[in-house]
This record gives C-alpha cells, structure tokens and sequence, in this order.
C-alpha cells in the first residue's frame, strides 16, 4: 500500500473510531473480568496443587517398653448412714439465722476467711475431717465454681440429696 492510500483512511473520524472501539474493548473486558469473575478469585492466593510427603526413611525407631497391667487395690467405703457426710456428699449451710458461715482457709476459729457461704448453699465435701477448736471441719467446694472452697464447722452443715 502506498502512502497516498494510506492517507486517504487515516483521517481524523477514522483514527478517533479505532482509539474508541479500543477503549471500548478494553472497558468491556475489565467489567467482565469484574463482574464475572468468581468471589475472592482476584484477592486469594491460589491453593498449593501439589502437596510433598516424605518417603520412609532407614532411621529405626527404639523399641517402646511394654507397660504389663497389674492389680491394684481400690478402696472401698462403708456407705453413710442418713444424716451422716463424708467425701464427696453434698451439704448445705443451716442453722445460722441468717447471719452466714464463714469459709475458712484452715481449720480453725483463728484462720482467714475465704468468702461468707449463706443458708440453704449447697456444697461438695472434699476433704476432711480435721479437729480444730472443739469443732469438726470439712474442706468444702461450691459445684458450680471450684474458686470457691474452704473450711467450715459441721455444726452448721446438713446433708442433702445431690444436686
């Protein structure tokens, strides 16, 4: 083609046309990129297609000791008589008019006190008992809130079914 044909096309609406057909493709095809391209395909990393797993290896293993079972003795408990608590019975707080008990750290009148337990709160007994200052204590755990315990004088504590 010579340079006079090829003056003839290449006039200004013909130059102006080719430049808006480009934009136009070019617009059209980052709105399909956009709009049709599948959710989080442009912003996630791509999964790895290829996952590696070692091979066996010649390293041997020390052999594991055998644990052989034996027989132990598990004690057994007398079962309570009504009325009567030890481990792992249920006791609620009575017979203080309503003026509490205090939950001690120790046994013992002269200890720190944990926190005021009320009539009628229910608690776990632990451990116990120990004597201390002409009372029976019993170490006692609230079943809803292991932090809190403490020791308490059965004098003002009765046995109740568990909860």
């Amino acid at each position: 083609m010579d340079r006079e044909s090829l003056r003839r096309f290449a006039t200004p609406g013909v130059l102006f046309s080719a430049l808006g057909i480009g934009g136009a493709l070019i617009v059209a095809g980052a709105l399909w990129l956009f709009w049709f391209a599948p959710q989080g395909a442009l912003s996630e990393a791509p999964e790895s297609a290829l996952t590696i797993i070692p091979g066996p290896s010649s390293t041997t293993l020390p052999p594991t000791a055998t644990l052989i079972p034996t027989s132990t003795v598990t004690p057994t408990f007398a079962p309570l008589a009504p009325g009567e608590f030890g481990l792992g019975s249920y006791v609620q707080i009575t017979g203080t008019q309503g003026d509490g008990l205090n939950i001690r750290t120790q046994p013992g009148l002269s200890t720190g006190v944990n926190f005021l337990g009320y009539d009628a709160e229910v608690f776990e007994v632990r451990d116990g008992p120990m004597e201390a200052d002409g009372f029976t204590w019993w170490y006692l755990v609230t079943p809803v809130d292991e932090a809190r315990n403490g020791w308490a004088a059965s004098a003002y504590l009765s046995v109740v079914a568990n909860p």
